[in-house]
C-alpha cells in the first residue's frame, strides 16, 4: 500500500490506492480544514502534493493564485499508487481565538431573572453522616445502616447504590470513623448514590454547565451551594476542520465512522475545557457531580453519537427532541463517572437546547399580557412582547411573550465567523475587527484583535465595512462598489470590484488583503436570512418591529456586534436603541441556571412546550421577505427611516 506523510506534522500512514486524502488524513488524526464537510463547494482545504501527482477530479474553485503555488482541493484527491507527501498551510485564526471570558455574562443578566439564593436547589446534594458501627446479631450491612440514615432526608424514596459506589461504601466508613459524605441525586423517583467520601467533604460540590455551539464551546465549573462561578474556559469546537456550519458537517457524518470522528472531536473539546477548568480552578474532576449541556439539535446529535441525516432531509425529523438524564460515563464526559448530564431540550430540527435554554435570559417566559390591565388588550400585548435574536453559523430566533412564543431557525452560514469569505478568519489575532472609512476618498482605516498587522477580516468587521462603505455612498444597495475612479482602494476586474484593505506589504503573510463583491453578496445573503426570518414571524403574528418592547441580542458574535453598524446594513430592525439588550452567552447563562435550580428546569420545561415552530423551509412567504431583505438595508426603505 502506499505511504502518505503529512506535514507539518510529520505523520505516516499507509492506506490502500484510491483512498480519499481526507480519509487519510482522519486515519492519521491529522486534520485538513474542509468547511463545506468534504463536499467540494468551499475550496478551502488546500494542501500541496509531491512528489508526483495525485489522482484528482478537478481543481476548480480555486483562484489563479492558488493554482499557480500548486495547491489542490484535499478533498477531490485520491492516493495514487505510489508514496505521496502532503503539506497542509497554517490554517488563519487557529490560534488566539477571541472568546468571552464566561464570568461577565452573568453581569448581563437583568438580575431579577437569575435564581435567588432561596432557589438554589441542584439535583444532587452531599450529606454528611455519621453511620455507627455494627453491632453483634443486628443482621445489618454497611448498605443498610447508611440507608437507614439516608431514608429521613430521601422521604421513602427508592435508594440505589451503584456497584461503582458499593464497592467503596465498606473502606469509606472506616477510614474516618463512621464519618462520610455521601453524595445524592434525585431524578424526582428516586434517589441515586453516585459517590461516597470518607470525612466531611460537603463544600467540595461542582456541577457544570455547557455551551456546545457549532464555532465555540464554552464549560463552567460552578459551586453549587454558591452559586460561584470557579473557572470558565472556551474554546473553538474540534469539529470546524469537518465542516463550519451543521449542514456541512451532517453531510461529513454520511458514514458511521465519520459519525464518530465528529463525537470524539467535539467530546475532545468539551472534555480539553474541563481539564483546564479544573486545574486553573483547584477542583477535583472526580467531585463534579452535576451537568447542564445545551447546544442546537445537530451538535446534541452529534455529542450523543446519534445519526444526524435525516434533521436534513424532508420532513427534518431529529431523532430525538428530549432525553433523560444521562450518565457521565455513558457520554464519555470526564467528570465522576457516576454523575448525571442534562440536556437541554429541543423543539425543532434547527432550534435546539440552546434556545431553550437561552430564553430563560430574557423577559419572554415571565412576561405576559395579563399585566397592566388598565389598558387595551392589544396594547398591553404589544408592550410586553418581545424579539430574542442569537446570531451565530445559525440564526435562531424566538418572538412572543408569556402567552404565545413562536420560534424559527434560518441558515445565516458561516459568513458571520469570516466563512464564505475570500479573506475571512474566526476572530482571532490579527483578524480585522472594524474598519472606518473616510468620507471623502473612500479609503480604509482598519484595526485588529490584537493590534498586529492583519491577516484576514471577520465578521464583525465585515459589517463596519459595508456599513461605512453603504454610509458615505461607495456601496450601493446591490452590494455593488463604486467603480467611477473615486475611491483608489476600489479596484474594478471586469464585471466585477474589489475593495482594497491592506497591500501585500501591509498584512502579516505577505499577500494583497482585499474584498470581493462575490464576498459583499454573502454578508448580504446572511443578514437577509436573519432579518427575514424576524420579519416573517412579526408579520404571521400580525404586529410590527414598532410593536416590539424588547429586543435581546445573543450568542458568541452578538458580544462584538456594533448595533449600529448591524441596523445600517440591514441585520437587525431600525427600532430605537434603547429597545436593543445584549445578553452575552444566553445558552451558557441559561445552562448555569438550569444546574442550580430545578425550579429553573421546569420553566424550561414548560416554555419550551409553549413554542410554536415554524419551518422556514416549507413557508413560501418566507422567500419573498429574504428577497425583499437582499438589499442594503432593504428594498423597503421606510423601514430604516432612522438611518435616511
Amino acid at each position: 500500500m502506499p505511504q502518505v506523510t503529512f506535514l507539518p506534522q510529520n505523520k505516516t500512514i499507509n492506506v490502500p490506492t484510491g483512498t480519499e486524502l481526507l480519509e487519510a488524513a482522519r486515519a492519521a488524526q491529522v486534520e485538513i480544514s474542509s468547511p463545506c464537510g468534504g463536499n467540494g463547494t468551499c475550496g478551502k482545504c488546500l494542501v500541496t502534493i509531491k512528489p508526483g501527482k495525485a489522482v484528482t477530479q478537478s481543481s476548480g474553485l480555486l483562484s489563479g493564485e492558488s493554482a499557480y503555488e500548486g495547491f489542490v482541493r484535499a478533498c477531490r484527491i485520491k492516493i495514487p499508487d505510489h508514496d505521496i507527501v502532503v503539506d497542509i498551510p497554517v490554517q488563519k485564526g487557529r490560534k488566539d481565538g477571541q472568546f468571552g471570558t464566561g464570568f461577565d455574562d452573568l453581569q448581563l443578566i437583568q438580575q431579577e431573572l437569575l435564581p435567588q439564593k432561596s432557589q438554589y436547589n441542584p439535583r444532587t446534594v452531599k450529606r454528611f453522616l455519621e453511620v455507627p458501627p455494627p453491632k453483634p446479631g443486628d443482621g445489618l450491612s454497611d448498605a443498610d445502616r447508611l440507608t437507614r440514615l439516608l431514608q429521613p432526608e430521601c422521604k421513602k424514596k427508592e435508594i440505589i447504590f451503584p456497584l461503582t459506589v458499593m464497592k467503596r461504601v465498606a473502606d469509606c466508613i472506616r477510614q474516618e470513623n463512621g464519618f462520610v459524605t455521601v453524595t445524592v441525586f434525585n431524578d424526582g423517583q428516586r434517589d441515586l448514590i453516585i459517590d461516597i467520601e470518607p470525612g466531611n467533604t460537603a463544600d467540595a460540590h461542582y456541577g457544570i454547565a455547557a455551551d456546545i455551539g457549532t464555532t465555540t464551546v464554552t464549560v463552567q465549573i460552578i459551586h453549587l451551594p454558591t452559586g460561584a462561578v470557579i473557572a470558565s474556559e472556551s474554546d473553538y469546537n474540534g469539529q470546524i476542520p469537518c465542516g463550519l456550519d451543521v449542514i456541512s458537517r451532517i453531510n461529513y457524518a454520511r458514514t458511521p465512522e465519520r459519525l464518530e470522528d465528529l463525537r470524539k472531536k467535539v467530546l475532545g473539546t468539551v472534555n480539553s475545557l474541563i481539564s483546564r477548568a479544573a486545574e486553573n480552578g483547584n477542583v477535583n474532576p472526580q467531585q463534579i457531580y452535576n451537568a447542564v449541556i445545551s447546544a442546537n439539535t445537530i451538535m446534541t446529535h452529534l455529542l450523543l453519537g446519534l445519526k444526524p441525516e435525516y434533521i436534513r432531509l424532508e420532513p427534518y425529523t431529529p431523532t430525538v427532541h428530549e432525553l433523560p438524564y444521562l450518565r457521565a460515563s455513558d457520554i464519555e464526559i470526564n467528570i465522576n463517572p457516576e454523575s448525571m448530564v442534562y440536556i437541554s431540550p429541543s423543539v425543532g430540527s434547527y432550534v435546539g437546547g440552546d434556545i431553550t435554554a437561552g430564553i430563560l435570559c430574557t423577559g419572554l417566559p415571565t412576561s405576559s399580557s395579563q399585566a397592566g390591565e388598565h389598558i387595551d388588550s392589544d396594547r398591553r400585548i404589544n408592550m410586553l412582547t418581545s424579539l430574542f435574536i442569537d446570531i451565530g453559523t445559525n440564526g435562531e430566533i424566538v418572538f412572543g411573550n408569556n402567552d404565545f412564543l413562536m420560534t424559527c431557525a434560518c441558515s445565516a452560514g458561516p459568513a458571520f465567523e469570516g466563512g464564505g469569505i475570500s479573506c475571512g478568519m474566526r476572530a482571532a489575532s490579527g483578524a480585522v475587527e472594524h474598519v472606518d472609512i473616510d468620507p471623502h476618498t473612500g479609503m480604509p482605516s482598519c484595526r485588529t484583535i490584537h493590534n498586529i498587522k492583519p491577516e484576514g477580516i471577520c465578521g464583525s468587521g465585515m459589517i463596519s465595512l459595508l456599513a461605512n462603505l453603504f454610509r458615505y455612498g461607495f456601496l450601493d444597495a446591490a452590494g455593488k462598489l463604486d467603480r467611477s475612479g473615486k475611491c483608489p482602494a476600489v479596484i474594478p476586474m471586469g464585471r466585477t470590484a474589489k475593495y482594497i484593505l491592506a497591500h501585500a506589504g501591509q498584512t502579516a503573510n505577505g499577500k494583497e488583503l482585499s474584498v470581493s463583491e462575490l464576498d459583499i453578496e454573502n454578508i448580504i445573503r446572511a443578514k437577509a436570512a436573519i432579518f427575514s426570518a424576524c420579519a416573517l414571524m412579526i408579520h404571521q403574528a400580525g404586529m410590527t418591529f414598532d410593536d416590539v418592547a424588547q429586543i435581546y441580542i445573543g450568542g458568541g458574535f452578538g458580544r462584538f456586534l456594533d448595533i449600529e453598524k448591524a441596523i445600517t446594513i440591514g441585520l437587525l430592525p431600525d427600532q430605537p436603541r434603547a429597545k436593543f439588550r445584549y445578553i452575552g452567552n444566553s445558552s451558557l447563562m441559561g445552562s448555569y441556571m438550569i444546574l442550580l435550580s430545578h425550579e429553573y428546569r421546569k420553566k424550561q420545561i414548560s416554555t419550551a412546550g409553549k413554542m410554536t415552530y415554524l419551518d422556514l423551509h416549507t413557508d413560501p412567504a418566507y422567500m419573498d421577505q429574504y428577497t425583499a431583505a437582499l438589499f442594503l438595508p432593504h428594498t423597503d426603505t421606510s423601514l430604516f427611516k432612522r438611518i435616511f
